[in-house]
């Protein structure tokens, strides 16, 4: 049901406009943040005098919150309404934002994250849905690679301005950037969006599977941050027994949250998810590592450390608007593969980083990473939406976002394992310099393998999405 449009698809220019203005928005800020405040890592650490672990659980519990409510808000905004839940996340986003910037120790500044994760939740959970009701199959690829590019910039100019913004205002000022655009997005919305999104309305919400995706996720995540003890292990395995019981509860529910025969019975589908999994559990953690590679090791300000990262994200700005035009043409799964080729090339010439490497060497890696990324992923989220009907966007929609956020999840899960092993719990400014760039080097490869089993799945799905 589409309250407010007989037709969604059938919505004029201008709404389309103003919907993918929205969009592009609302994708920008919540990247910008994410990586804005990863350069602001080490100076978050000092004041509040954090170890790395501790210091990892910022970025970490932020992406937690965000998956674990990602499908189960999509597939309320199916329910409920997509308009209803966005504006209910980017308020719940912006509010959460100015919060974060008034924090006066880890504890709450963790806790404030967990509340902008869950705005964020909404957002990812909607926003990709929504441009996808008004935009028909053959402009949604154009429209998706538009705003993938935003995601990007939001990249790009994070750990530039990030750097910037911490080493002059300090590092609470990143977070209160969001507030302005929030309240924009809001008011957009409400005078120039007409329309609510409701295909799904009279369906049942399923409390319960929600309930055991949440633990399953939770259980998992909070298991890898606590490996190799003990602990972790038990937990890890806790996590996968959770996900076995939904995956069994949702084939008997008569609405699951996420219905299992979209991986069991549509190949697009499932082995896009996967390879999106992987293709982000073996890329997001690069720039948190360099971040710290730059800073501790190399003993660089936080602003040029900025403006070397911003190399990765540019690039992918400038390729995803392209890619995503050419899957509107070619097989999208193809042109994804292309672009993971070119993300392994860049993750294994990051694995033979040291303490003198030179400065060109690691942009060089990272325009090849960005290139990757910008072919891979507008043309395989175009392959997730051209794969399920329309009364599915929302689940879809969300998704993408929990195969994002939960291989961001897995590669900062890596990331902290490794740490684990070679430096354990002491600040990073007193760990043995061998040992520290031993755990990236190692990192970059795990990340660099991961890569090369992705290829494998991206290859399997080979049927032209609609």
């Amino acid at each position: 049901m589409c309250h407010g449009l007989k037709d969604a698809r059938l919505a004029g220019p201008g709404i389309r406009r103003v919907i993918l203005f929205i969009a592009i928005v609302s994708s920008f800020i919540t990247p910008f943040d994410g990586s804005a405040v990863n350069i602001a890592l080490p100076a978050i650490g000092e004041e509040f005098s954090l170890d790395a672990v501790t210091l990892s659980w910022i970025t970490t519990s932020y992406l937690l919150t965000i998956s674990v409510f990602l499908v189960p808000f999509g597939k309320l905004a199916d329910i409920r309404g997509r308009k209803r839940v966005f504006l209910a996340g980017i308020t719940l986003f912006s509010c959460a934002s100015l919060l974060v910037s008034f924090s006066t120790g880890a504890f709450w500044l963790i806790a404030f994250r967990l509340l902008q994760g869950a705005g964020c939740a909404m957002i990812f959970g909607t926003s990709l849905a929504i441009l996808s009701s008004v935009y028909p199959p053959g402009e949604r690829g154009k429209a998706l690679g538009i705003t993938i590019a935003a995601v990007y910039v939001g990249l790009s100019l994070g750990p530039f301005l990030g750097g910037i913004m911490t080493e002059t205002l300090g590092w609470r000022s990143i977070f209160l950037v969001n507030v302005p655009l929030g309240i924009a997005c809001v008011f957009l919305t409400l005078r120039k969006v007409p329309a609510e999104w409701r295909e799904a309305a009279g369906e049942r919400f399923d409390y319960a599977g929600s309930l055991l995706w949440g633990a399953s996720l939770v259980s998992l995540i909070y298991g890898l941050s606590l490996l190799p003890g003990t602990a972790g292990i038990i937990l890890v395995l806790l996590g996968v027994a959770f996900l076995l019981a939904f995956a069994a509860f949702e084939l008997r529910v008569p609405f699951p949250v996420l219905s299992m025969q979209l991986f069991l019975a549509n190949r697009v589908f499932a082995f896009s998810n996967l390879a999106a999994l992987i293709n982000y559990s073996a890329t997001y953690a690069v720039t948190f590592l360099l971040s710290l590679y730059l800073q501790v090791a190399r003993d660089l300000p936080a602003d040029y450390a900025g403006l070397i990262l911003v190399a990765q994200p540019v690039t992918q700005a400038l390729f995803s608007p392209l890619a995503g035009r050419l899957s509107d043409r070619v097989d999208p799964g193809r042109v994804a593969t292309l672009g993971m080729v070119f993300v392994v090339t860049g993750l294994f010439f990051l694995g033979f980083l040291g303490r003198d490497t030179p400065i060109p060497h690691i942009i060089a890696c990272l325009v090849i990473l960005g290139t990757g990324f910008g072919i891979f992923s507008s043309p395989n989220t175009n392959a997730i939406f051209g794969s399920v009907e329309k009364r599915l966007y929302g689940v879809a929609s969300g998704m993408v976002g929990t195969m994002r956020l939960l291989g961001q999840m897995f590669s900062m899960g890596i990331a902290l394992t490794i740490f684990a092993l070679f430096i354990g719990r002491q600040e990073l400014k007193d760990a043995e310099p061998s040992l520290f760039i031993g755990s990236l080097d190692t990192a970059f490869f795990v990340f660099f393998c991961l890569c090369c089993l992705g290829i494998a799945f991206s290859l399997v799905r080979s049927k032209r999405t609609a």
